[in-house]
């Protein structure tokens, strides 16, 4: 990588899972100066695998991300483990601090921080995440297909989740979990074949590594071999504020707004993956990262390099795309 000689990076990349990896992958191969920083805490690390990305369905997400590693590195780009946890404008961009006091300054940023699922207080429900608790029926419905599943009512979207894994068997349950149903939810579900247990939650059973079932207040232990939960999904937005980067409530948690190219509100900042958009699977995080980049350069060939305060002509389309 070849840094200017003030030490400004053209663009730093905050995080390192696949939305801020394949934007680095596309700016360093656009031959700029790119440092992707990552605290080394990828939302997916429990899984077992990747699931729906073409070409490499059932990848360990430790694998893909260091195959993606070593391709930005292939490219001349940069990659620092360290924590951001401020960010200040400056007159060539912005100075980024990480937690060991490294310092950091570039031209314009990617944020691809992902987001915190916020897990409910059942005990065995954290121990599980991601193995026996699950929350995506694209990511781990054929996993545990023709299975003993249960949804755990934590909110809103918990009925919907219900609907949705009913694609992959025929043997789900709904634990209310003190939780009041509306009407309708009651007669789709009996529409469905879900039945729905009412009473407390009150754990997991869990014999070594598997999930065995789950227990209620009132002394019953249901047989089940998963668990779906609808976390509340929270953008990681902290060390932003002080750029003005604000999170925006959401009925399914708080993202960082951006536009359809990962433009946000503060110029000269993208945002890519699911730190924009909740529901962003792998694939869809990948292709979030490409598009922001693609974009980004775009801008900066349009504005010559001009400060970023400056007005800059709105790109609808990269310069080159497919290639």
């Amino acid at each position: 990588m070849s840094v200017h000689e003030e030490g400004l990076r053209d663009v730093v990349v905050v995080g390192g899972g696949a939305a801020g990896l394949s934007a680095a992958l596309t700016l360093s191969r656009a031959r700029q100066a790119v440092t992707v920083i990552d605290a080394g805490a990828p939302r997916n690390a429990p899984a077992e695998g990747v699931h729906g990305l073409l070409g490499l369905e059932g990848i360990s997400p430790v694998e893909l991300l260091r195959r993606g590693r070593e391709e930005v590195r292939g490219y001349g780009g940069e990659i620092v483990t360290g924590e951001v946890v401020d960010v200040e404008r400056t007159a060539t961009g912005f100075t980024l601090r990480t937690r060991n006091g490294a310092s950091f300054g570039a031209r314009r940023l990617v944020i691809a921080t992902g987001l915190v699922d916020e897990l409910p207080e059942v005990p065995g429900v954290r121990e599980q995440w991601g193995r026996g608790v699950l929350h995506c029926p694209f990511c781990h419905g054929w996993e545990v297909r023709d299975r003993r599943i249960g949804i755990l009512v934590t909110g809103p979207q918990s009925v919907h989740k219900a609907f949705l894994f009913r694609q992959w068997s025929a043997d789900v349950v709904l634990f209310s979990n003190d939780h009041e149903l509306e009407p309708q939810e009651q007669s789709q579900l009996a529409a469905l074949g879900v039945a729905v247990i009412d009473g407390t939650v009150t754990g997991l059973d869990v014999e070594g590594d598997a999930l065995r079932g789950v227990r209620l207040a009132d002394g019953r232990a249901i047989d089940v071999d998963a668990i779906v939960v609808a976390t509340r999904m929270v953008a990681r937005t902290e060390p932003f504020e002080g750029i003005g980067l604000e999170p925006t409530e959401h009925p399914m948690g708080a993202f960082i707004e951006a536009d359809e190219f990962g433009r946000s509100t503060v110029p000269g900042v993208w945002v890519a993956g699911n730190a924009s958009d909740l529901g962003a699977q792998v694939s869809h995080a990948v292709a979030a990262g490409t598009r922001a980049a693609q974009h980004l350069i775009s801008e900066v060939v349009m504005a010559g390099l001009a400060p970023i305060d400056a007005p800059v002509p709105a790109s609808s389309e990269p310069a080159q795309e497919g290639a």
